[in-house]
């Protein structure tokens, strides 16, 4: 069996979501980590486990992250971490889905994101590196983010919908 740590230097854990209904803020989450395991060459049979410092927020706006650690969205002094623990991988057209647990606040709920292997290369220093994409879409509600406003005009302010976007890659150990 392979294990790889993820390279945090050459990933990113992004989010996106509707603001007004009219744009989109994108955040992301700069301290993280992760560790992938697979006995197959194909990684069709991975393990992945991973966490993210809800801490490290950021969305490009100090009063917005600030916002997101509190109560009404993640509660960062409660619920410092998220995690997500994988619970399968099945092929999927180009690609995979990858299911598994996600787990914000004290809330764990199934999740599949959709995945693509990018690939295997040895680095100029003959680190073996693995790279790949995967991207989904979670409810923030059902994970217990449920502030909400509405506009004068009755629109909301922040989408229920929230996309997860990863590129990720691994070192292996």
């Amino acid at each position: 069996m392979a294990t790889y740590k993820i390279d945090a230097a050459h990933s990113e854990i992004l989010f996106k979501v509707k603001h007004l209904m009219i744009t989109t803020v994108t955040g992301q989450f700069k301290t993280f980590d992760a560790t992938l395991t697979a006995e197959t060459e194909n990684f069709s049979d991975a393990q992945v486990s991973f966490t993210a410092d809800i801490n490290s927020i950021d969305t490009r706006n100090e009063q917005r992250d600030g916002h997101l650690k509190s109560d009404d969205f993640f509660n960062a002094e409660q619920f410092p971490q998220l995690s997500f623990a994988s619970a399968g991988v099945t092929p999927s057209g180009d690609g995979f889905e990858l299911t598994g647990n996600l787990t914000i606040r004290d809330v764990t709920r199934p999740v599949t994101l959709k995945a693509s292997y990018n690939g295997l290369m040895v680095d100029p220093w003959g680190q073996t590196k693995v790279g790949f994409e995967a991207e989904g879409t979670i409810k923030r509600k059902e994970f217990g983010l449920s502030w909400d406003a509405v506009t004068e005009a009755g629109g909301v302010v922040v989408s229920d919908d929230v996309k997860l976007l990863l590129n990720v890659q691994f070192i292996k150990q």
